[in-house]
């Protein structure tokens, strides 16, 4: 993972090289991280979504903040086992997960996955995992809140019709709302709500371990409904906080035949775009 991190210089010739470290390397060097950044399956194995990893990192070594991974010491959290119903598998990744965490004396975690987010956050101090989590998108607030960041030096995004589309692990089943809205404030764009959305938004499809299997018959594929909602809007960018949620609201467009005017990008991805990074 941390091989993936450290290629190249990303997107802008400019950019810093970045330098990823992990757990291990910093333990060794007698270091302690002020934040783990726990990366998740998609972020590491999806080629879609290591861009992103990629862009939290290049948010972490900008503004300054002492992280590391855990490279290929990470493993999945167990989400998908428990949401398709297997508690046994779940518990067993869980504390593998948590026996290796507390070994590094782990407090604070950023995520990159609001599913991730969810199952640390609230699963694991059960089994004897307790730390402090926070989503990408609140740490991409609070740095904005600090100054850090500020959309200044980068892409415009003026004129652009920007909407959030709520994960579910985020918005209904941790209630952040705000953050993710925040760190899109910041830009010169026009941000607009879907018909459904906060509490009431609609699921891209993908949680409860259906990302990992073929939709039953049905009308109409729910990312597709979700598109319907992005039309009405007459948005031209689709900010997303979830590397599930990107994927299917991605299959969405092309259903649609809309690649030419809408593209989804993760709010990480659009404040690097900003700031230059």
């Amino acid at each position: 993972m941390e091989e993936i991190l450290n290629k190249s210089k990303i997107g802008n010739p400019k950019s810093e090289i970045l330098v990823v470290p992990t757990m291990a390397q910093m333990v060794a060097e007698g270091k302690t991280p002020e934040i783990l950044f726990w990366v998740g399956c998609a972020g590491s194995f999806d080629e879609r979504a290591q861009k992103i990893t990629r862009d939290i990192c290049k948010i972490l070594q900008h503004t300054g903040i002492s992280y590391a991974v855990l490279g290929t010491e990470e493993s999945c959290t167990g989400d998908p086992a428990k949401r398709a119903g297997n508690e046994f598998l779940f518990q067993m990744q869980a504390m593998t997960n948590i026996e290796l965490l507390n070994a590094y004396e782990v407090k604070k975690i950023v995520t990159g996955c609001p599913h991730c987010f969810n199952t640390i956050a609230n699963e694991y101090p059960g089994l004897g995992g307790k730390y402090e989590v926070i989503h990408h998108t609140q740490l991409i607030q609070g740095l904005i809140d600090e100054g850090k960041l500020k959309a200044e030096g980068g892409e415009s995004f003026k004129g652009r019709r920007i909407t959030f589309h709520d994960p579910c692990y985020l918005g209904r089943g941790n209630g952040v709302y705000e953050a993710p809205r925040a760190a899109l404030e910041i830009l010169d764009a026009e941000l607009v709500e879907m018909k459904r959305c906060k509490s009431n938004g609609l699921c891209c499809g993908a949680g409860g371990a259906q990302m990992f299997k073929e939709p039953e018959k049905g009308n109409k594929d729910i990312n597709d409904e979700r598109m319907l909602d992005v039309l009405e809007a007459k948005a031209d960018v689709i900010a997303s906080g979830c590397p599930f949620c990107m994927t299917m609201l991605s299959d969405g467009v092309k259903h649609m035949d809309k690649e030419q005017e809408i593209k989804v990008l993760d709010i990480a991805e659009i404040t690097v775009r900003a700031n230059g990074l």
